[in-house]
């Protein structure tokens, strides 16, 4: 299709310089053997020309789609390229026309151009011929033979020529007041000449008989002219003579000039073709070089931040371990450049594909909130996440790319901002359609910090959802998300603002310089978020902040029928949910907003929460409630700007309350250790950093209520104290060629307490886990020296498949193979490669998996404790 476009665009433009041609076309030569893989790569069956030559139809009448398919034959000359005007000539087999046939036959045999006889054009029934001339794979000498030009022909170029209009452009009248009649014939049958142009009726008086020549010596044409009124005086008769010589010589020369110019488009269409082989092993090249490159540098980042990570555990000073984190952040740095380049290396070559697993929404926003965290409170800005409850708990997508979108957008909001909020809210496209015009009046003060922002509703301009003709439900278990990520920084300058999506660009020279970057980011968001069917767009106001918003679609998870296989993030949210189901929470906030907030992640642990804006709410609504509140949430602000009502308030807490409730605070920031001083004495009060996610507000309540040790401080991981009895017991096999990758997985996996077994060749992999072994599975590396990890993997795959069959027809005794009948080691790839094409390799070869150097020691136990039960 894009080649056809480019086709119509370089004819349409190049159409001066063969003025008297009414189109253009190419036809391809195709073998019947090749029929049915063409039609499918075309996406159209090949239609006879014959029907219309028996059955001509009008303009109104034409209809290509009824066509009828080509007869079978040994070789078809669809048309595949055509001119815009006559595009509709696209599909048709020109070998399937009788005239056409003995057209394309001759002009291929010959080499030369071959001229059809006159006939109706499609659509307009207008008399036309047709220049053809063959197209070859390659340079022919002048010398070859019929058979060797047909075994090298490529296709067909041909000239449309509309006579009518033809003689109409050339033949004016003459500088005289006699008006002069043309007529133009085929005269290639003498007995039976064919009228191509002017009336047959005859007339008397003197008649000039001029020789055409339309470049094919095997047809015959002439130009007859005469005067319409009587003969003219004999000097007259002379000159208008001349005209008309020179006017027969003329439409020859531009003939000659038109058939130059038609082979000169059957070399740029040559030259075209070529040109887009050598684009596509370009491509390749291009792809194998990033390929390589990546994996040439990810090979030893893997050992520099493995290496350092298995340093942070040992003993440092104070200088020492700042020294490592520094080092070890820029390692990590330099890694999501590197993925940041190869994506959009992906992108530009249009091999970035998404992936459809099951995933939950609400884990992958904690995950991204634990990694921003720790820079949100070092700022003192606050960090927030608010989800609607009606997006669904599971939703089918890819998981890895949404994240990337929100981390982009998130990194950009942290990097810009000094003080105030970053706030990300979630909801389902047609909640915000419905409340569009209940926010009829939007307070730049109800926002999570107080700091006026960039109202969001100006992001969606231009967005098609939010028009009429914009669709929310394209299919019936879709599930159309818009997420907006609101901050209070510093804005993006008016006149940046138009190339804020554009790769590599920097907003500014001195923001460049002050906060570095490779202005990729953004980009690769939009592409992101357009593979998801979904649109972006922005509100920035200089010195207020800015408020980035894009719409994805997904489908439901719940309601789905087919088989997903499952993203695991942080599942520690429903194990400990049930612990508080039906427990009653307090919450003190007076800022509507960032109680909201506050209410949507306590409520995920399915407690019952009830919001009130002050003190004497607060004990009003202890007082008279008929059950018990197991706990009071008071915001940082509130607490910090009456302390002698918060101490009113924790005396009567004691005295009207039922139970005593447990009271937290919850901060933002490190002005935690401030909290902590300001309330020492007054009551146990414990302090719940922000920002809140639901396997850290579930360890502080386990902590503050009794139950300490299911107490889990870091998001998604579990405590240090118990990691060696996670893979205790444990005999994991790696294979690596890199002495420090070795180390590196072996540290790591032996920190969980696995027994770990190293080995540096696939023949030694192959030897250690033929059965019986006792190892529960392997991590194997993919580029080895001898034997690459596929083929490792395969082996070890055909050498348990032919004991399982040998064990299950009885030729070998379960017993002597540890009395398992159903041999199948978990293998994962470990690998530097992460293009998409590596993962799919993984799979075809028997691999169970795959880990992406550089790994870390929660991504290795995350991978292979899924075949642990």
């Amino acid at each position: 299709m894009k080649l056809q476009m480019t086709f119509a665009r370089y004819t349409e433009r190049t159409a001066f310089e063969r003025p008297l041609t009414s189109g253009v076309a190419y036809a391809v030569r195709v073998l019947h053997s090749e029929r049915e893989q063409f039609e499918k790569h075309q996406g159209w069956t090949i239609k006879r020309m014959d029907t219309l030559e028996k059955n001509p139809v009008h303009k109104d009448d034409y209809n290509p789609d009824l066509f009828e398919p080509s007869p079978i034959q040994e070789e078809y000359a669809p048309v595949i390229f055509a001119q815009d005007i006559i595009s509709h000539v696209i599909s048709i087999d020109l070998l399937s026309g009788k005239e056409d046939r003995e057209n394309v036959l001759r002009a291929r045999k010959s080499g030369k151009g071959v001229l059809t006889a006159p006939f109706p054009l499609l659509k307009t029934n207008r008399l036309g011929v047709i220049l053809t001339f063959a197209v070859y794979k390659r340079d022919l000498p002048s010398n070859a033979t019929p058979n060797e030009r047909i075994q090298a022909t490529n296709g067909y170029l041909g000239g449309v020529f509309d006579v009518e209009s033809l003689v109409e452009k050339l033949l004016q009248q003459l500088a005289s007041k006699q008006k002069i009649l043309v007529n133009v014939l085929d005269t290639t049958n003498q007995s039976y000449p064919v009228s191509m142009y002017g009336s047959n009726a005859s007339d008397d008086g003197l008649e000039l008989v001029s020789h055409l020549n339309f470049g094919d010596p095997f047809r015959k044409h002439e130009m007859r002219c005469r005067f319409k009124q009587k003969p003219p005086w004999p000097w007259l008769a002379i000159t208008t003579s001349i005209g008309i010589l020179v006017i027969a010589l003329l439409v020859g020369h531009i003939f000659h000039a038109t058939v130059n110019r038609i082979a000169k488009v059957e070399d740029d269409c040559h030259k075209m073709m070529e040109l887009k082989k050598q684009a596509e092993a370009a491509d390749v090249a291009k792809s194998q070089f990033l390929a390589t490159v990546s994996h040439e540098i990810r090979t030893p980042m893997n050992g520099v931040l493995g290496m350092l990570h298995m340093l942070m555990d040992t003993d440092l000073d104070v200088t020492q371990l700042d020294y490592v984190r520094t080092a070890q952040a820029s390692g990590k740095a330099l890694v999501a450049l590197i993925n940041e380049v190869l994506d959009q290396a992906k992108i530009e070559s249009g091999k970035l594909e998404l992936e459809e697993v099951q995933f939950d929404l609400r884990a992958v926003l904690d995950d991204v909130l634990s990694l921003f965290s720790g820079k949100a409170q070092d700022k003192g800005v606050e960090l927030a996440v608010f989800i609607s409850d009606r997006v669904p708990e599971m939703l089918i997508g890819d998981p890895g790319r949404f994240r990337q979108i929100i981390t982009n957008l998130m990194g950009n909001s942290i990097k810009f901002t000094e003080k105030g909020h970053i706030h990300v809210t979630v909801h389902l496209v047609e909640e915000v359609i419905d409340s569009i015009e209940v926010e009829t009046e939007f307070s730049s003060n109800n926002t999570l910090s107080g700091f006026p922002v960039a109202d969001r509703r100006q992001s969606w301009k231009g967005f098609r959802t939010f028009s009429q003709e914009g669709s929310i439900h394209p299919f019936s278990d879709s599930i159309n998300i818009i997420v907006s990520v609101e901050d209070t920084g510093e804005g993006i300058p008016i006149e940046a603002q138009s190339r804020v999506f554009t790769p590599f660009m920097q907003v500014g020279p001195s923001i460049s310089r002050t906060h570095g970057g490779t202005g990729i980011g953004l980009s690769i968001s939009k592409c992101l978020v357009n593979l998801m069917k979904g649109e972006i767009g922005f509100v920035s106001i200089p010195k207020i902040g800015s408020t980035f918003t894009f719409t994805a679609v997904f489908t439901s998870g719940s309601s789905s029928s087919k088989e997903y296989k499952s993203q695991q993030i942080n599942n520690q949210t429903n194990s400990v949910s049930s612990e508080f189901r039906g427990k009653r929470a307090l919450v003190v906030d007076p800022r509507s907003v960032r109680a909201k907030v506050s209410r949507y992640h306590i409520q995920r642990l399915g407690i019952h929460v009830e919001v009130v804006s002050d003190w004497k709410q607060g004990l009003s609504s202890i007082s008279r409630g008929s059950s018990a509140f197991n706990m009071v949430l008071i915001e940082q602000e509130v607490w910090d700007q009456d302390l002698n009502g918060s101490a009113h308030f924790i005396d009567n807490l004691e005295k009207i309350a039922i139970t005593t409730p447990k009271v937290f605070l919850l901060s933002n920031s490190i002005s935690s250790s401030r909290a902590n001083t300001t309330t020492s004495g007054v009551c146990n009060l414990t302090v719940i950093p922000k920002p809140l996610r639901a396997s850290m507000l579930a360890a502080s309540l386990q902590r503050a209520m009794g139950d300490g040790n299911k107490g889990n401080p870091r998001n998604g991981e579990v405590p240090s104290l118990s990691l060696r009895n996670l893979l205790l017991g444990r005999k994991i096999l790696i294979v690596d060629d890199n002495n420090v990758n070795l180390k590196v997985a072996a540290g790591a996996l032996r920190k969980y307490g696995a027994d770990v077994v190293s080995a540096s060749r696939g023949m030694e992999a192959i030897e250690l886990l033929t059965p019986p072994h006792r190892f529960d599975a392997c991590f194997m590396d993919i580029q080895m020296p001898e034997m690459d990890g596929f083929e490792a993997t395969r082996r070890i795959r055909d050498s348990e498949q032919n004991i399982n069959d040998r064990i299950h027809f009885g030729e070998l005794s379960v017993e002597t193979y540890n009395n398992i009948s159903n041999w199948h080691v978990p293998i994962l790839a470990m690998t530097a490669d992460v293009i998409q094409a590596t993962h799919e390799a993984c799979l075809r070869c028997g691999m169970d998996g795959y880990v992406s150097k550089p790994f870390e020691a929660e991504q290795l136990y995350r991978e292979v404790s899924r075949f642990f039960h």
